[in-house]
């Protein structure tokens, strides 16, 4: 399971929540990507933390996202591609 979701401007870039959800899935069983647990890219850009997100994405059978999504222009990527990978979403409750 991959977990998308709002980072930018948010304090901690929102690591809490990610690392809450991760905890809460990983207790159930599941293997879990979460892109709040990737090193800095070398490249130190947000495109880059974004290549790794994606590779991340592409092995998941299902996504958990995060509420307030929506307003992330990574998050929304995520989604779409998702979608479009016949990948499942499942919005996680607040």
């Amino acid at each position: 399971i991959y977990i998308p979701g709002k980072m930018s401007g948010l304090p901690g870039n929102g690591y809490a929540a990610f690392n809450a959800e991760a905890a809460r899935l990983r207790a159930l069983g599941y293997h879990v990507e979460n892109p709040a647990e990737n090193p800095e890219p070398p490249c130190k850009s947000w495109e880059g933390y974004m290549r790794m997100a994606v590779r991340q994405l592409a092995t998941c059978d299902e996504i958990h996202i995060l509420p307030g999504w929506q307003t992330s222009k990574g998050a929304n990527i995520e989604v779409g591609l998702a979608h479009a990978l016949g990948i499942k979403i499942v919005e996680v409750a607040r």
